[in-house]
Parts: structure tokens; sequence; C-alpha cells
């Protein structure tokens, strides 16, 4: 026995409204924490050596120079009064070539910076730095052989406050994004494609570079849907009043 028209209409509807609640929800999550609490993130470049297949090099780059200036006070390398009771930090443009030349902050920086291939620690080298807040310092790692894959993990600054994040880039476009809890990552650098681990435990290919799919793509994909289940819906409403017609 067929439905009465009104509700054969509310049930042609309902799946491109679910469609559309679908895609309000995605819209709603909260994007994941991102950045520091004074500003721009830290950055992190990581790389393999053109000539030395054995050696990978990282940049660090500090997020805000205020952020340079709290570590140097952290390091005993500035006095404390230069973090007023508000919280504020009394930045100096001498301040970078003070930490940059302190054993100290060369110290921080290898023990906070690591890489590791497998379970082989890869000894690191800090660079001499001449513009430490503009350019970061950059640390060459030596391998026991020639990388393909290897583990960065990046502590710096959230040992001060866990909120700090960095972003990191890699060869082929690869992307990470360090911060507390969230402190180690596995890199590609010799081209091949790349392995993501799920949460479950299984491994997919990833092409170098490839992007991933992202809450945008998500909503984008949903509201196709809805639209054209729309259309499909109207077009058969449409069709049964002309049949119905005497």
């Amino acid at each position: 026995m067929p439905l009465p028209r009104r509700r054969r209409r509310g049930a042609a509807t309902a799946l491109p409204l679910a469609v559309l609640a679908v895609a309000a929800a995605v819209l709603a999550v909260p994007a994941p924490a991102s950045g520091h609490p004074s500003g721009d993130p830290q950055t992190v470049s990581v790389a393999r050596d053109d000539q030395r297949p054995e050696v990978v090099r990282v940049r660090w780059r500090v997020g805000g120079p205020d952020d340079l200036t709290l570590l140097g006070v952290s390091l005993g390398l500035l006095p404390p009064d230069r973090v007023l009771l508000d919280g504020a930090v009394d930045y100096r443009t001498t301040d970078p070539a003070v930490i940059a030349s302190s054993e100290r902050f060369s110290a921080y920086l290898l023990k906070q910076i690591t890489v590791a291939d497998g379970e082989r620690r890869c000894l690191g080298v800090l660079a001499e730095s001449t513009a430490l807040a503009r350019a970061g310092a950059t640390i060459d790692y030596t391998c026991p052989g020639p990388v393909h894959t290897v583990t960065v993990a990046v502590r710096t600054l959230t040992d001060l406050n866990p909120a700090y994040r960095a972003a990191a880039t890699g060869p082929d476009g690869q992307r990470a994004v360090y911060g507390a809890g969230e402190d180690s990552h596995d890199w590609i650098l010799d081209g091949t494609p790349a392995v993501v681990r799920t949460r479950r435990g299984s491994a997919t290919a990833v092409p170098p570079g490839l992007p991933g799919i992202g809450a945008a793509a998500l909503v984008g994909g949903a509201l196709v849907v809805a639209a054209g289940v729309l259309l499909v819906s109207r077009r058969r409403r449409r069709l049964r009043a002309v049949a119905s017609r005497p």
C-alpha cells in the first residue's frame, strides 16, 4: 500500500537532512590546538644531507623572540627579572647572541631534539649560529649508516609550557606537528612511499607529498552528496505529480 504523499516527502528529505547534519557536526569539531601561548609556533625542518647519506640535518627556529628570551631565562643565561610579574617578557635585541654563544643552549637543543635510525642513536653537532632569532639553529646528526627512515623527537619549550607547538616539514611535502605527548615522528628521507600507522596498528602506503584528507574535504563531500540526493528527490516528486494529472 503506497505511503501518503506527506510521508513520502518526509522520507525523501530525511537522508539529505541527515547528511547535512553530519556536515554541520564535522564543522563544529574544534581544530587541533596549534601555535603556543605567545604567538607563532616553533618551526623544524628535517632533511638528509645530499652529500652525506648518513647525516640528518635538523633546523630549529623559535616562534617569537620573546620565547627565545624566556628560554634564556630558564637556562640561567639572562636575568630572571626579564620575565615580568604579569608574565610579559622583556626581549632585547642582544638576547639571541647571548643565548647562541652558550654551551648551555647547545646542550639544551641536543637534549630536546634527538634523531634515531631505528634503535641506533644519531650523534648531533650544533652549527654556529650568527642569527638565532631570524635563521634559527642547525644541527647535523650523524647516524651509523645511510638513513632511510629516522625518528625525530622534538621537545623544545614544552618543558616550559606544554601548550607550545612546533610545526615541522620534511622531504616531499611531509608535515607534522610536535607538542606535549606528541613529541616523536618518523620521517622518510629517500623519496620512497611513506607508511602511515593508524591507531589500530594497520599500515597504509602513501606517496610522498600526497596531502591527507582533512575536515574541509569531508564536509565538501558530504555537501555534494546532500545536494545530489535533494535533486534526485525533487525530480521524482515532479515526475509523480505529472503522472498523477488526469
